[in-house]
C-alpha cells in the first residue's frame, strides 16, 4: 500500500509539474505582453489628457514635450539597470527581465499622469496645472 500511494504522489507530482511549466519563449512573450498592455494604457491615459486640457495650450505644449524625454529617461534607466555586456551576460531570462522592468517604469508614470485625470483638492496652493475634483 506504501508503494502504491508513494507512486500516486510522484505521478500527481509530475503532472503538476509538468503541466504548470512554460518554456524561456513563452514567458518571453508572456513579459512583452504584459509590457506592451502598460504601454497601450499609457497612451491611452496621454490621449484622454490631451483631451481633458486641450484648453489649456500652455499645458498641452509642456505636457506633449515632456513624453519624449520621459521616453528618452526611461531608456536611460534600463541601460543603467542592464548595461551593454557581452552575450548571454544576463542569461535567458533576460528578455523576460528588461519587460517587466520597462512595465514598472511605465506603469509608474500612468501613475504619474493619472493626477492629472483625477485631478488634486480644491485649496491645495500647489496643484500647478492640474485641475481641482470637481
Amino acid at each position: 500500500m506504501n508503494s502504491t500511494r508513494f507512486l500516486m504522489t510522484l505521478l500527481m507530482a509530475f503532472v503538476f509539474l509538468t503541466g504548470f511549466s512554460q518554456t524561456q519563449y513563452e514567458m518571453n512573450k508572456m513579459a512583452i505582453g504584459s509590457f506592451e498592455q502598460a504601454d497601450k494604457e499609457l497612451n491611452a491615459v496621454f490621449k484622454e489628457i490631451l483631451t481633458v486640457y486641450k484648453v489649456d495650450t500652455i499645458f498641452i505644449k509642456n505636457f506633449k514635450a515632456s513624453q519624449p524625454i520621459w521616453i528618452t529617461f526611461r531608456d536611460a534607466e534600463l541601460k543603467m539597470k542592464f548595461p551593454e555586456r557581452p552575450d548571454n551576460f544576463y542569461g535567458s531570462i533576460h528578455p523576460v527581465c528588461i519587460a517587466g522592468y520597462l512595465e514598472k517604469l511605465t506603469r509608474e508614470r500612468i501613475k504619474n499622469l493619472k493626477v492629472w485625470l483625477d485631478g488634486a483638492m480644491e485649496g491645495d496652493a500647489c496643484n500647478g496645472s492640474v485641475k481641482s475634483k470637481e
